[in-house]
């Protein structure tokens, strides 16, 4: 519904929407189901799979379609469409492979057994940094995880939160700090029996993403499970090219906001006002929130595919668009916050009744500030470089003799 949009350039953008749309129809009949009871959504994976969509940022020369960013983000916008949950879930697992495509910090045979057990046997791929005690390392903090050396190889031990597709990973990569070194590193987990999944995900939003907690006990790894060191100060896979990877999240609440948007002119378009004698479409003050829905969607998308062009086409700025990608992240995702809150108050106190979706959307959509870069963030950061740039203007100038 009303999927008439500037993004869509060429015919292959048209086959990948379309392709998108065709999932998303199949997975929204359960949507509302799986948010209900906060199970994992197992048989929405087993579609995923079966459509080949594990693959989708998987290099070509493994297996994969290695979609470009943009094409990434318009089929996860239309999947976030039907179930927000299951493209967030996904998403970390394409959003993984996308950025180990363009960083390629892991030894090269590693990467493509990875690859190949995504393509061949649909294994789900995703990095667990989180930790209830220290927060998510790739903010700065010092991971409680530890890995001692033991022979040829290691022992993991510690336990992580927050753990993405953690039902249904068989194979999965931890930060954790190596004690001898002194050092964090990346290291490939396979999950046996000393890994414990704990069902800790009982949330307002975003509920079936299976984001439970890891621990480790005595998790024995071979001495090749270590992928990468991460240093301070050293751009990584996390860091690296502007962390472009991470604009799938925007996409994701764009197309639940989208989701709202569609409902709600339906809702308008069939809903009968006694007291207008009229559909309530028809009133001024619903004719003005839906204006301003369309400007925040039409912003939204202008600035976040607008950027995914310029990311893929000029492969030279790749890394210097980082308060670009933070900016985009922080104006999706409150714009989508207010899109969901105009189509809720054009539906008025019913929008809070399950019967409805939008009490789901606006769940949903309140995560977006929960994922990175987090809005204190990304103002401090804009602020701080904004500042210096004035400064270093001053600076320049030529001073009186």
């Amino acid at each position: 519904m009303n999927d008439n949009n500037q993004t869509i350039r060429n015919a292959r953008d048209q086959q990948l929407v379309d392709y998108a749309n065709r999932i998303a129809k199949k997975i929204a009949v359960t949507a509302s189901q799986y948010d209900e009871s906060g199970a994992f959504p197992h048989e929405h994976f087993r579609l995923l799979k079966k459509e080949g969509y594990l693959k989708l940022t998987i290099p070509k020369e493994y297996g994969g379609d290695e979609l470009s960013l943009y094409e990434i983000l318009l089929v996860q916008e239309r999947l976030a469409k039907a179930s927000g949950s299951t493209a967030l879930a996904i998403g970390w697992h394409l959003m993984t492979f996308f950025s180990l495509s363009h960083f390629r910090p892991w030894k090269e045979e590693i990467f493509a057994e990875v690859c190949k057990t995504a393509v061949e046997k649909g294994y789900l791929l995703n990095v667990y940094s989180t930790e209830r005690t220290a927060g998510n390392i790739v903010r700065g903090g010092k991971p409680s995880t530890t890995v001692k050396k033991n022979g040829s190889g290691y022992v993991l031990n510690g336990r992580k939160s927050f753990a993405t597709l953690a039902p249904i990973v068989k194979q999965f990569t931890v930060l954790a700090y190596i004690e001898e070194e002194d050092k964090i590193a990346e290291f490939l987990v396979e999950k046996d029996d000393s890994v414990e999944i704990i069902d800790t995900w009982d949330v307002l939003g975003m509920r079936g993403t299976g984001s439970m907690d890891i621990a480790f006990h005595n998790t024995r790894l071979p001495e090749t499970a270590l992928l990468a060191y991460s240093e301070k100060g050293v751009f990584n896979r996390f860091t690296g090219k502007s962390s472009a990877y991470t604009l799938q999240l925007p996409a994701i609440y764009l197309g639940i906001a989208t989701a709202a948007r569609d409902f709600i002119l339906k809702y308008a378009t069939q809903r009968f006002s006694p007291s207008l004698n009229n559909y309530i479409v028809e009133a001024p003050h619903v004719q003005q929130k839906i204006g301003e829905i369309e400007i925040l969607i039409t912003v939204s998308r202008g600035l976040l595919y607008g950027l995914a062009e310029k990311w893929d086409i000029h492969q030279n700025i790749q890394d210097k668009l980082s308060h670009e990608v933070a900016v985009t992240k922080y104006t999706v995702c409150n714009n989508a916050i207010k899109i969901v809150e105009l189509a809720m108050s054009i539906a008025g106190g019913h929008s809070l009744s399950k019967s409805l979706p939008l009490e789901r959307y606006f769940r949903d959509v309140q995560c977006g500030a929960y994922n990175p870069p987090l809005n204190d963030m990304v103002l401090q950061n804009i602020a701080n470089a904004a500042i210096q740039h004035f400064q270093d203007s001053i600076n320049k100038e030529p001073q009186p003799s």
